[in-house]
């Protein structure tokens, strides 16, 4: 375990010193998966610094400060432009559609998209169940991420199909005790959006001693709620002779209900925000595309399953046990799903909502919705039996830390942090130049006031010098600790998305075998809520066991202190 010197300065509002034994690396870049330079930041980060006796930065110190600021500005753009992810639009949906209905025929079946062959062999398979549209395409904008780490199979139920929702149920039960018998230690995931999500909970319903993991995108339980019931009567009573599809079908409708719930059909198929990026002569297509895809005796089919799924499903949502992810739209026009969410909430034990208050019906088919992300966010990502914090963690990609610092942006503009590092012969320099590049390393260090220096620091780290810290963390953040007074987990997805793990010994062993850079703060969540007359109190525990812990894998610990924050406010009481 190698000794390591600290030291503080104020300078600013917010201030890190550190050191450590491997601090001389001045060519350190960024890796290449963000494909930027980032040789002037590491050239101006390991410029010595000088201190006047009032502790304040001279007018040379100023300036560099601005240009590296602005250095780490560029690089941050540059990541930016760098990071468009490769993700298809909703126009490639409709097209792509058009190919499928053309060939269509047969039962339904199951396909994989063709960019989808980069997982590990150890990926879990992902099995999608589609909505209302039946093309299995629901995910089109996500095959790209999802094919990185997941298996990706998607059902395709053609519209000419009448395949009874029971046997829908059969099919993919058969093929999920299948795969679990060829792989019996890896997860299964069911994607189930609409009518998808009435078929994965039967399924886990039936099937208790099979490891799934659920993911339900405005489930169909709700569907004796809807306004689409109202449409079932209506096009029951329509002469098959007329065969009008889903576009004339909304010059016939009168009166509301029938004319709301059309116009819901409409809006919940087309998500508004998407049209904006979509050409006139896409738009001229479009409803033929919903016409060929939906014909009238198509989607009076359609109801009918729904009614019948959401009657099923809710039958056996009492025996459904296994982990749970449903993900809300707030502005689904097709069914009541903010209501039907908090039902499915306490219906099911190992159940967590997301809510995506701007989406439509369609959540996947949405600009802002990125599944991915969400399911690293809930840490529902394993892919074993059981979630390893530590060997199933995936990293950010440049467009989540994208999404990430914007999100702290206020946070960063408030504290103006500045960071200090001491390199090994004891120079003090501007950034991060005196961290230890290789792991295991541990940073130990305070919380200051509401803990508002966590997230400028991770950021710096990653940005500088492409270090994500792993940090140990309250269990609050991952689990609810009681069922009547239930944490809103979601506002925990940040820490989790960059590397937070619950503390644990487990997972502290874990994380310094695998030459982790680890941050701790002894002092816990009591630290970063001071009191008045705590300003810059230490609330750490009189045995330092993690030091024990540490020495046994001849870990770097770098102390570091912060300065500034408390100063900011004053605590009344």
């Amino acid at each position: 375990m190698a000794a390591t010197r600290a030291c503080q300065f104020l300078a600013g509002s917010s201030v890190m010193s550190t050191s450590g034994n491997s601090g001389r690396d001045r060519g350190v870049s960024l890796s290449r998966r963000m494909a930027v330079s980032t040789e002037q930041i590491s050239s101006a980060a390991t410029t010595t610094t000088s201190f006047v006796e009032n502790g304040r930065l001279s007018e040379k110190k100023t300036k560099r400060r601005k240009e590296e600021s602005e250095l780490i500005s560029n690089v941050y753009w540059n990541l930016d432009e760098m990071t468009e992810e490769n993700r298809k639009k909703l126009k490639d949906y409709f097209e792509e559609c058009k190919d499928l209905i053309r060939s269509d025929g047969g039962p339904p079946r199951w396909f994989s998209p063709l960019e989808c062959g980069s997982h590990t062999p150890d990926s879990p398979l992902l099995l999608f169940l589609p909505g209302i549209d039946g093309t299995g395409l629901g995910l089109i904008r996500h095959h790209h991420k999802l094919g990185k780490i997941f298996d990706l199979w998607c059902l395709h139920i053609p519209a000419k199909d009448r395949t009874s929702f029971a046997d829908l149920v059969k099919l993919v039960e058969r093929t999920v005790r299948s795969e679990c018998e060829r792989s019996p230690g890896r997860p299964i995931y069911l994607v189930g959006e609409s009518l998808g999500g009435c078929i994965a909970l039967d399924v886990a319903a039936r099937n208790p001693d099979i490891d799934l993991v659920l993911i339900l995108a405005n489930p169909a339980t709700s569907f004796n709620r809807s306004q689409l019931q109202s449409l079932i009567p209506l096009l029951e009573l329509i002469p098959d002779q007329l065969l009008l599809n889903l576009p004339y079908m909304l010059n016939l409708v009168s009166g509301d209900p029938l004319r709301m719930a059309w116009e819901n059909v409409v809006k919940g198929l087309l998500p508004l925000q998407n049209v904006g990026v979509i050409s006139s002569q896409d738009l001229l297509g479009m409803p033929q595309v919903l016409a060929d895809m939906l014909p009238r005796e198509t989607l009076l089919w359609k109801l009918q399953l729904l009614k019948s799924a959401s009657a099923s499903a809710n039958s056996h949502l009492h025996a459904v046990k296994v982990q749970a992810l449903i993900l809300c739209s707030g502005k689904d026009q097709l069914l009541p799903s903010q209501e039907e969410v908090q039902r499915l909430r306490r219906m099911l034990p190992k159940s967590e909502i997301r809510l995506f208050e701007e989406s439509g019906h369609f959540l996947f088919l949405e600009d802002d919705v990125d599944l991915v992300t969400s399911i690293k966010g809930a840490s529902f990502y394993r892919r074993g039996k059981y979630l390893d914090y530590v060997s199933d963690y995936i990293p950010p990609t440049p467009y989540e830390f994208k999404k990430i610092y914007e999100s702290n942006r206020w946070v960063v503009a408030a504290t103006s942090p500045v960071m200090l590092s001491t390199l090994e012969d004891g120079e003090v320099v501007r950034g991060l130049a005196g961290i230890p590049s290789e792991g295991p390393v541990l940073y130990v260090g305070y919380h200051m006031l509401l803990g508002f220096e966590l997230a400028p620091m991770v950021i710096q780290f990653f940005m500088e010098r492409n270090i994500l810290l792993r940090g140990i963390a309250h269990p609050m953040m991952f689990f609810r600790l009681r069922e009547g007074n239930m944490v809103d987990l979601a506002a925990f997805d940040t820490f989790r998305l960059m590397g937070a793990v619950p503390v644990s010994g487990p997972n502290f062993y874990k994380l310094l075998s695998s030459k982790s850079h680890v941050l701790l703060y002894p002092g816990g969540v009591r630290e970063a809520l001071h009191r008045k007359g705590e300003e810059y109190k230490l609330f750490w525990p009189e045995r330092s066991e993690f030091v024990r812990m540490a020495s046994r894998f001849g870990t770097k610990i770098v102390p570091f202190g912060v300065v500034g924050e408390d100063d900011v406010g004053e605590i009344l009481s």
